[in-house]
C-alpha cells in the first residue's frame, strides 16, 4: 500500500485505525503452499488468535485455509465465518473438560496436550479420534513468552511421556489420528525447526493409525529494514524431502499440516495513529500519539520493534524521536528512533501490525478500540466499527448504592 492510500483511509475512517492489505495475505498464503507444492496432502490451518476478524477469516477460507483455534469462542467464530467443523482444529491449553467436550460435539478435530485430560477423554469418548500435542523440549522463539516447546513449558505432553500415552491408548482403546508440535514463534534458524521435526517423526512411529502430522508454525517475518526472516522456501525443500521419506517408511499417505498466524497476516497490517503532541525535554524529543498499549501492546510486552514511518512527511529530514502513547503508564513504542520530522497532527504508520495487535487490544483507561479496514482491489472496506461509549457500558449494570 502507498502512503497516500493510508492517509486517505485515515481521513475517511478516523484514527487510530488498523488497515489490512488483502493482497499481502494472499501472497503469503501462496508462498507457503508453493514451498510445499510437492506434498500431496498439505493443510494450512490459520492460527486465528493472530487476527480473528470475520472478514479476514472469510478471506483465508476462500484461499483454502482451515483454522487453528484455542478457545470454544474461536471455534464458534470460525463456524460463523463459514468454516466446516472438519476444517477446524481445537488446540486448547488449561481449559475445562466441558469446553473440550463442547468442541468435540461440534465435530472439530480435538488436539490434547495433557495426560490426565487425554485419559479422561479417551475413557468417555473412545470413538472420537484425537490429536496429541507433544512437547519436543526444543527452545525456539524470539521471546521467552512465545517460546513454547522448551522443557519448562506449560504446553504439550513431554516426549519422555510417550509410554504413558501408549498405555492410555491401550487402556481406553481410543484412536490417535494426529501428532502435533509447536516450538515457538519467530523461529529464524530452520535447522532448529528441522531438528524438532525429527522428534515429531520419531514420536509418530509409535502410533499406527495417524492421518496427519502437524508441525505448528512460528515462522519469522521481517519487522524492520535489513531484518532476517525464515527462509520458507528452503524449509519447504528440506522438510518436504524428509516428510515424503517418512510417508514411505510409515506405510501410508499422511497430511502435512501447519498452523501459521503471524506469517500470513503480520506484514499485511498497518496501524495508523495521529500525533497529539511533540514534547522536548532536556534530552529527549517525545512524539505522543492518540493511542497506547491498549491498542498495540507488542512493543511493551515482547520488546518487538515495529517500523514507524511519518506518512504525512515521508521525505522530511530524519530526527530522533521517542514515540509514546496516551496511557497513564509508561507506554513507549520506540526509543530514540530515526523518523522523518514529526509535527503535531501528522499520521504515523506502524508496520507489521496484522498479527497479535488488534487481537490483543483492550479498553484500558476506558479507551475505545479502533476501527479495522480491509484494503482489497484498491478499495478500503470497513470490517470493524470504531467503538463508542455505548459499547463501553453495554454489559455493565449500575446498581443503586
Amino acid at each position: 500500500m502507498q502512503p497516500k492510500d493510508l492517509l486517505s483511509l485515515a481521513s475517511e475512517y478516523g484514527n487510530p485505525l488498523y488497515v489490512y492489505d488483502a493482497s499481502t495475505i494472499e501472497k503469503q498464503y501462496q508462498r507457503l503452499t508453493n514451498a510445499f507444492s510437492k506434498v500431496e496432502n498439505l493443510r494450512i490451518n490459520y492460527a486465528m488468535k493472530a487476527l480473528s476478524n470475520l472478514s479476514i477469516l472469510k478471506l483465508l477460507q476462500n484461499l483454502g485455509s482451515g483454522l487453528d483455534t484455542v478457545s470454544i469462542q474461536e471455534v464458534q467464530l470460525g463456524l460463523h465465518a463459514g468454516f466446516l467443523p472438519d476444517k477446524i482444529i481445537f488446540t486448547p491449553n488449561g481449559v475445562s473438560f466441558e469446553e473440550i467436550e463442547e468442541a468435540a460435539k461440534i465435530g472439530v478435530q480435538i488436539n490434547i496436550d495433557n495426560l490426565s485430560v487425554l485419559e479422561h477423554f479417551g475413557a468417555k469418548y473412545p470413538k472420537v479420534p484425537v490429536c496429541i500435542r507433544i512437547n519436543p523440549h526444543v527452545m525456539a522463539g524470539g521471546n521467552e513468552n512465545i517460546s513454547v516447546g522448551h522443557i519448562d513449558s506449560k504446553f504439550g505432553i513431554s516426549i519422555y511421556q510417550i509410554p504413558h500415552i501408549l498405555r492410555i491408548v491401550e487402556n481406553t482403546k481410543m484412536t490417535i489420528n494426529g501428532i502435533h508440535m509447536h516450538t515457538g514463534s519467530d523461529i529464524l534458524d530452520i535447522e532448529v525447526f528441522l531438528y524438532a521435526s525429527e522428534i515429531l517423526f520419531d514420536a509418530a512411529k509409535q502410533f499406527a493409525e495417524l492421518d496427519f502430522l502437524d508441525f505448528g508454525s512460528g515462522f519469522k517475518v521481517s519487522y524492520k529494514k535489513g531484518d532476517i526472516e525464515t527462509n520458507i522456501e528452503e524449509l519447504g525443500k528440506k522438510l518436504t524431502k524428509r516428510f515424503l521419506a517418512f510417508e514411505k517408511e510409515y506405510g501410508r499417505n499422511l497430511t502435512l499440516a501447519f498452523e501459521p498466524g503471524k506469517f500470513l497476516v503480520s506484514e499485511a497490517g498497518y496501524f495508523l495513529a495521529k500525533v497529539n503532541v511533540v514534547k522536548q525535554t532536556t534530552s529527549t524529543v517525545f512524539a505522543g500519539i492518540d493511542s497506547g498499549f491498549n491498542h498495540l501492546i507488542r512493543p511493551m510486552l515482547y520488546g518487538s520493534q515495529h517500523t514507524i514511518e511519518n506518512i504525512s512527511n515521508p521525505k522530511g529530514k530524519e530526527r530522533f524521536y521517542t514515540v509514546v502513547g496516551y496511557i497513564c503508564e509508561t507506554d513507549t513504542f520506540a526509543n530514540n528512533r530515526r523518523i522523518a520530522e514529526i509535527k503535531e497532527g501528522d499520521i504515523l504508520c506502524f508496520r507489521n501490525a496484522g498479527a497479535y495487535c488488534f487481537s490483543m487490544a483492550s479498553n484500558y483507561n476506558s479507551r475505545f478500540k479502533p476501527a479495522e479496514v480491509l484494503w482489497k482491489v484498491e478499495k478500503g472496506h470497513l470490517i470493524s466499527k470504531r467503538e463508542t461509549f455505548d459499547d463501553l457500558i453495554k454489559n455493565q449494570i449500575m446498581i443503586e448504592i
